[in-house]
C-alpha cells in the first residue's frame, strides 16, 4: 500500500486537462503514492484522459464518482476514502500541475521536521497576479529558515500572517498529514467563497508543525474554476460574498482570544458586506430588482449589513 495518497477532485468540460494533471503526478521524483479521483458529476467523465496511461499507472488510479457537490465535497470524498496505510495526503486541482521535486521536497520536510502540514509556492499566468510565493514572506515576516536548498521557513505568528494575507497558500501546493486529514474536512456549503481559506486554518490549528517551502512545487493551469462566471454582475454573486462572509465568520469564533486575527477578519468581513452592497447597487442601476431573499437572509445572520447599507447610501446621496 502507498505512503501517500494524491486528491484530484474533477470537474472539467475539456478533454486533455485531467491528463495533463496526472502526467505531473506520474512524473514525480517521489512515486510511493496512489491517486483518488473525485468525478463530481463532471461534463467531460475523466475515462477518456486515462486511457493513454499504462496498466501499472492506471492501476494506481481510483476514480469515485458522486452527485455534485462543489469542490469541498469532493475533496472531503476523498479524505474519507484514504487507504489506512497512508500517511500524507496531496490535494492537486483537476487543471494544474506538479513541479516532478513536489512530493520528494514535502515528504522530506515533513518527514525531517516532524510536521503535519506543508505548504509549497506555486506559480502561474498573468491572471495569477495577486499571488505571491513564500520566499516573499521573509521580506516582510518575522521568519525560521529552517533550510537553504531548497529554501524551508516556518513562520511562529502563521496565522496572523495568513489572514492578513493569504495568497501564498494554494491546496494543489498542499500536502498534510494523517493527525491532520482524520480530523479536518471542508465546508462543503461555502462552494462559491472561502471554503479554502477556513480548511487551511483549521488545517494549521491542528497541526503540531507547519513547514512552507520556496520551491514552487504547483502551477496553476486553464481549466473550469469555481469562479468562472461569478463576476461582479452574476445573480451568484451575491450569494458567494455572503459564503465568505459566513467563512470569515467561523474564522472570528476560532481566533476570538487572538486580536490581531479578529482585526483582519473584521476588516475581510466588512469587505464582503461593501462588495456584496454595491453589487445589489448596480442591479438597481441596471432596472434589476435586488436579490431581497438573499439580503434578508444575510441581514439576519448579520445585522451589520444593515448599517453598511445605511452608509453606502448617506455617502452616496451626500456625493
Amino acid at each position: 500500500m502507498a505512503k501517500l495518497t494524491v486528491i484530484i477532485p474533477f470537474y472539467q468540460k475539456e478533454p486533455g486537462i485531467l491528463r495533463r494533471a496526472l502526467t505531473s503526478v506520474f512524473a514525480q521524483g517521489f512515486n510511493d503514492f496512489d491517486v483518488i479521483v473525485v468525478d463530481d458529476e463532471s461534463p467531460y467523465p475523466p475515462d477518456g484522459d486515462l486511457i493513454d496511461f499504462c496498466e501499472a499507472e492506471q492501476a494506481r488510479v481510483r476514480v469515485i464518482r458522486q452527485e455534485n457537490a462543489g469542490p469541498g465535497g469532493a475533496r472531503n470524498t476523498g479524505l474519507d476514502h484514504v487507504p489506512a496505510a497512508s500517511d500524507f495526503v496531496a490535494f492537486l486541482d483537476s487543471d494544474d500541475t506538479w513541479a516532478p521535486d513536489h512530493l520528494a521536497i514535502a515528504h522530506a520536510a515533513m518527514t525531517h521536521f516532524s510536521a503535519d502540514c506543508y505548504f509549497a509556492s506555486i506559480t502561474g499566468g498573468d491572471a495569477f497576479y495577486y499571488h505571491f510565493g513564500v520566499e516573499d514572506l521573509e521580506k516582510t515576516e518575522a521568519t525560521v529558515r529552517l533550510n537553504d536548498d531548497p529554501l524551508l521557513i516556518e513562520i511562529p505568528d502563521l496565522t496572523q500572517v495568513m489572514l492578513k494575507n493569504w495568497s501564498f497558500l494554494h491546496l494543489s501546493a498542499m500536502v498534510i498529514a494523517r493527525p491532520v486529514f482524520e480530523r479536518v474536512r471542508f465546508d462543503a456549503a461555502l462552494r462559491l467563497a472561502a471554503e479554502d481559506v477556513l480548511f487551511f486554518c483549521d488545517c494549521v490549528l491542528a497541526a503540531r508543525r507547519v513547514v512552507l517551502s520556496g520551491s514552487a512545487g504547483a502551477v496553476r493551469g486553464e481549466g473550469i474554476n469555481i469562479f468562472h462566471g461569478v463576476d461582479n454582475d452574476s445573480p451568484q454573486f451575491l450569494r458567494q460574498q455572503f459564503n465568505t462572509w459566513v467563512a470569515l465568520d467561523r474564522l472570528e469564533s476560532r481566533f476570538a482570544e487572538r486580536p490581531a486575527e479578529v482585526a483582519s477578519l473584521r476588516s475581510y468581513k466588512q469587505t464582503a458586506r461593501q462588495q456584496a452592497l454595491w453589487s445589489q447597487a448596480r442591479r438597481v442601476r441596471h432596472r434589476k430588482l435586488p436579490q431581497f431573499d438573499m439580503l434578508a437572509r444575510w441581514a439576519m445572520r448579520d445585522p451589520r449589513i444593515l448599517a453598511s447599507a445605511v452608509g453606502l447610501a448617506v455617502g452616496k446621496f451626500s456625493r
